[in-house]
C-alpha cells in the first residue's frame, strides 16, 4: 500500500509551498513512490486520533503499514533510507549529506522560520523592529557562510540529495525579503531545485489542496 501523509486542510501558507508536507511530497516524487494524503483541520490536528501519531499535534506525519512517523526531517531520512536516489551510496558522502540535513533543520531553519512569522505574532509589539534586526543579522551571517560553502557547486554534497530538499524548502521562505537575493549562487541553487520535475509535481499537488479549500469557502 502507498504511504499516507498528513497535510493542512487549509494551509496558512496559502499555496506557496512552505508547509512542511511539501518536503515529503517532493521526496516521494523524486523516488517515484505514490502516496495518499489525509487532510486535517487545525481542530483535528489536536484530537487524540492524530496525537497518537504526532504527540505535538502538528503536520506532517507518515504512515506505512504498521509504521507511523512524525517530524519532516526524520520522515525524509526514512524515505531516503528506503529508496535509492536521495542519499549518496559512498559512506563518507552519505554521512556528509545527513550532516547537511541536520544543518538545514537545526542551524538555518530556526531563525528563518522565526523571521517568517515575526510580523504575524509580534508585529504590534514594541520590540518588533529590534527583534527583526537581530534575526536578519543572524540570517545574513548564516547565508554568507552557506554561500561560501556552496560556491559554484550545484548541490550541497555532489549530486542532488535529501539535504537539498530540506535546505531549499528552508531558503524559499526568504524569497522576496532581500536576504537571499544578496547571494546569487543561493538564488541559482533554489531556482535549480524548483526546476526539477519532482519539485513541480509536489508543488502543484500542494497548491491544488489550497485551491480546493478556497473553492469550498
Amino acid at each position: 500500500m502507498n504511504p499516507v501523509i498528513t497535510a493542512f486542510e487549509r494551509s496558512p501558507d496559502r499555496g506557496r509551498g512552505h508547509a512542511r508536507d511539501m518536503r515529503l511530497r517532493w521526496a516521494l516524487e523524486e523516488v517515484g513512490v505514490g502516496y495518499e494524503t489525509r487532510l486535517l483541520s487545525f481542530e483535528a490536528m489536536k484530537q487524540p486520533a492524530h496525537k497518537r501519531i504526532h504527540p505535538f499535534g502538528q503536520i506532517p506525519t507518515y504512515e506505512e503499514d504498521s509504521l507511523s512517523l512524525f517530524e519532516s526531517g526524520a520522515i525524509l531520512l526514512h524515505i531516503a533510507d528506503r529508496h535509492p536516489g536521495l542519499l549518496p551510496t559512498e559512506p563518507g558522502a552519505r554521512a556528509r549529506a545527513i550532516t547537511w540535513m541536520f544543518a538545514a533543520l537545526n542551524t538555518i531553519e530556526p531563525p528563518v522560520f522565526d523571521l517568517s512569522i515575526l510580523k504575524i505574532v509580534e508585529g504590534d509589539r514594541p520590540w518588533y523592529e529590534e527583534r527583526k534586526k537581530v534575526l536578519e543579522t543572524r540570517i545574513e551571517k548564516l547565508l554568507a557562510d552557506l554561500s561560501a560553502y556552496l560556491g559554484t557547486d550545484e548541490w550541497l554534497v555532489g549530486s542532488f540529495s535529501a539535504a537539498d530538499i530540506l535546505m531549499v524548502t528552508v531558503l524559499r521562505r526568504l524569497i522576496g525579503t532581500g536576504l537571499l537575493e544578496t547571494h546569487s549562487n543561493l538564488v541559482s541553487y533554489t531556482d535549480r531545485a524548483e526546476a526539477r520535475p519532482a519539485w513541480k509535481r509536489a508543488f502543484m499537488a500542494q497548491l491544488a489542496v489550497f485551491e480546493a479549500s478556497q473553492s469550498a469557502s
